[in-house]
């Protein structure tokens, strides 16, 4: 395991997802969680002395806590300066400035003093959508950066702020940018145009959580699972039908934040708050539980990552300063191995878990699921 210091108050230059290795091959980046949604790179990681990954650039930025997407061979991030929200990009090969667009902030801040956006950017079909922490969402074109359009989606339909403002990144699924809104008069989860920004379905009244939604297989199917503030719930993107609903969350101070995993006809959820893990086995127009807990996989809002039939991710709390590193087998919730951890967030490539955690630290970890 190696591990490096890291400053939150930087975005260095791609170094969190893959400076590691050649950017001449690697692979875009366009959403939350890579490609799949599923926090797995295909590119491969050479291990770093001492002084850690080579540094190839660095940019500062403003408030916020939102990724980086990387498509076309452009980086793009989004932050808070002022009174105004941004939408940034660099040149992914020498982070030279492609262009900057601003859009207006609404949000005065809640539990957490920062007020910069939550979700990060999703690029699809040339354009780049960023969903503010007001609930203002932006739609930027990718080549020139100019700002096609925006909708207050948090106002218009009357959306609670949270805790910490919206937070839920939205997802692209074809046509349409599927948003969990948590509005009220039927606006839990809304579908837009994406080119246009119009509504075309909205669907359910529970509200919003700091949960993205991702894509299952459901009868052969794509379907989109969101992970509301209450519920579990799966929808046919094209129309808002609902599958599948049931309940997940518990009232008072706690938040569902984890992106939902699904893989090899699987779904696996997790949240901390004495919530809890469990995996679901998918198939026959059905969800079946295999096992639940609050023992194997309690993440606050660390999505954890699937590898050879072994769960990887961050088990506890940041709030309470206890957390582990954890391997947890996928079919049975044992807990295989454990490491002190502070909490934070992982991804998978070819060969090595990368583990930013909020203290700083950047791990590098053999995928290994019987021993750390």
């Amino acid at each position: 395991m190696r591990q490096i210091p890291a400053r939150r108050a930087l975005l260095v230059g791609l170094l969190a997802m893959f400076a590691c290795g050649p950017w001449a091959v690697a692979d875009d980046w366009p959403q939350l969680l890579g490609p799949q949604r599923n926090g797995i790179s295909k590119e491969s990681v050479e291990p770093w002395g001492d002084g850690g990954p080579k540094l190839l650039w660095r940019q500062r930025v403003g408030e916020g806590y939102a990724g980086v997407a990387v498509s076309s061979g452009l980086a793009v991030a989004f932050h808070r300066e002022g009174g105004k929200n941004v939408v940034e990009a660099w040149t992914v090969e020498l982070g030279k400035p492609a262009w900057r667009a601003t859009f207006d902030a609404p949000y005065r801040g809640g539990i957490n003093s920062d007020r910069g956006p939550r979700c990060a950017p999703v690029i699809g079909g040339g354009k780049v959508y960023a969903y503010s922490a007001g609930g203002v969402l932006a739609c930027v074109d990718l080549k020139s950066g100019d700002l096609l359009w925006t909708r207050a989606l948090a106002s218009e339909y009357r959306a609670l702020d949270g805790y910490f403002g919206a937070g839920s990144t939205p997802i692209l699924v074809g046509r349409l940018l599927l948003l969990n809104v948590g509005g009220r008069d039927d606006a839990e989860l809304v579908a837009l145009d994406a080119a246009s920004g119009r509504t075309v379905w909205k669907h359910g009244e529970d509200n919003a959580s700091y949960s993205s939604p991702t894509i299952m297989d459901w009868e052969g199917k794509p379907h989109v699972v969101f992970v509301t503030r209450l519920h579990c719930v799966g929808v046919e993107p094209e129309t808002g039908k609902e599958v599948f609903r049931f309940r997940f969350g518990q009232t008072g101070p706690t938040v569902n934040a984890a992106t939902p995993l699904a893989f090899d006809n699987h779904l696996f959820l997790s949240a901390s708050y004495g919530i809890g893990a469990s995996m679901y086995q998918v198939g026959g127009g059905k969800l079946s539980p295999l096992w639940n807990n609050d023992n194997s996989m309690s993440s606050q809002y660390t999505t954890c990552v699937q590898r050879d039939g072994a769960l990887f991710g961050i088990h506890g709390r940041e709030d309470a300063g206890s957390a582990s590193l954890r391997s947890v087998d996928a079919k049975t919730g044992k807990v295989l191995w454990e490491q002190d951890s502070a909490v934070g967030h992982l991804l998978l490539a070819k060969n090595y878990l990368i583990v930013l955690e909020v203290d700083g630290r950047l791990r590098l970890v053999e995928p290994d699921k019987h021993q750390y």
